[in-house]
């Protein structure tokens, strides 16, 4: 899917009506919205390009292959604890980027502790200029706005430390099996779970703010996984009953707030070795690809207490910056 193909208001309210799983009549349907049978099947016509399964049947009329559990911002600050006055949550049906949309809303003025949560992403983005794919009801994606005194010279390691809330969010959520990669990736089973992209506005010297986006597979249809061109998974793979998306979302936006607090505070270095203790590549060999193509083969130290990567290679002790490099197994 593309930028362009913006879903109608229509097509929304009646993917709402058909989330139950059931036969819904496209006569009733049609009534209910007053528009015309053809009008209901015109924007019924294309639900697939989301990640959808819609069922046809003539005198039975539409039914979702499954049900689908729409984002509620009441049900989401239920879950917040103490972080429910700190938060302004806001759902939208579709955007391009909740990341880029909440950046210009940063530039307006927009108040600390924003998220946007998208049903649906047509653009959203990843780290390095990748995409991040998504379908409807099938992922979480969000983002949080955070405003910072210090500058953004002081904001080193904050992709890490958001690894951390997500790792802790997961594990409240029952999910065993998780681990995270430098700088921003949560992986299953070696597949990626969940991603985070942070970007920054302001001065070196402060203050600054900070928008974090997360994506999380909840569960990946086998058609949006062949547009993806690394190896995914999903909470579903687990076997267990996936969470509900609500509750997803609260949980991380709990912790998000919670270790957020503590990185303004101290920075990353007291949460560098509880990162450690989650890295998957943890004194495994690596290679590392360069910016000009080339490549850099070591073992994992650790990181930095600025969140930097330092690796053992044949040169003796380097240390990399997430924004310059790619990481994989050796």
């Amino acid at each position: 899917m593309n930028a362009t193909d913006t879903p109608r208001p229509l097509t929304f309210a009646l993917l709402r009506h058909l989330a139950d799983g059931e036969f819904h009549s496209g006569e009733v349907l049609a009534g209910m919205f007053g528009v015309t049978r053809a009008t209901v099947c015109n924007a019924l016509r294309n639900v697939e390009d989301y990640g959808l399964i819609l069922y046809s049947v003539r005198g039975r009329g539409y039914r979702l292959a499954h049900p689908l559990h729409w984002l509620d911002a009441d049900r989401v600050r239920a879950g917040l604890g103490a972080a429910r006055d700190e938060l302004h949550i806001e759902i939208l049906d579709h955007a391009a980027s909740s990341n880029a949309l909440l950046l210009q809303r940063a530039a307006q003025g927009a108040a600390n502790g924003t998220v946007l949560a998208v049903e649906l992403q047509t653009a959203g983005r990843g780290r390095l200029g990748r995409t991040w794919h998504s379908g409807l009801g099938d992922t979480l994606t969000f983002s949080l706005l955070w405003r910072f005194k210090s500058g953004l010279a002081a904001l080193s390691g904050l992709s890490l430390a958001v690894g951390v809330a997500m790792m802790r969010a997961l594990a409240e959520l029952g999910v065993q099996g998780v681990g995270l990669k430098w700088p921003n990736d949560v992986l299953l089973n070696d597949g990626k779970l969940a991603g985070i992209l942070i970007e920054a506005q302001g001065d070196m010297l402060g203050p600054s703010a900070v928008v974090i986006g997360v994506g999380i597979n909840l569960t990946v249809p086998e058609a949006l996984r062949g547009r993806i061109d690394q190896q995914v998974t999903d909470l579903a793979s687990l076997g267990a009953p996936v969470p509900e998306r609500n509750l997803v979302l609260a949980v991380s936006l709990k912790h998000l707030t919670a270790v957020l607090h503590e990185f303004a505070g101290q920075g990353f270095a007291p949460l560098r070795a509880e990162w450690e203790s989650h890295h998957v590549f943890q004194h495994s060999p690596v290679k590392i690809s360069l910016p000009d193509g080339s490549h850099i083969l070591g073992t994992v130290l650790g990181v930095a207490d600025d969140g930097t990567l330092r690796l053992a290679t044949e040169r003796g002790e380097q240390l990399f910056h997430a924004g310059e490099v790619s990481l994989r197994k050796a």
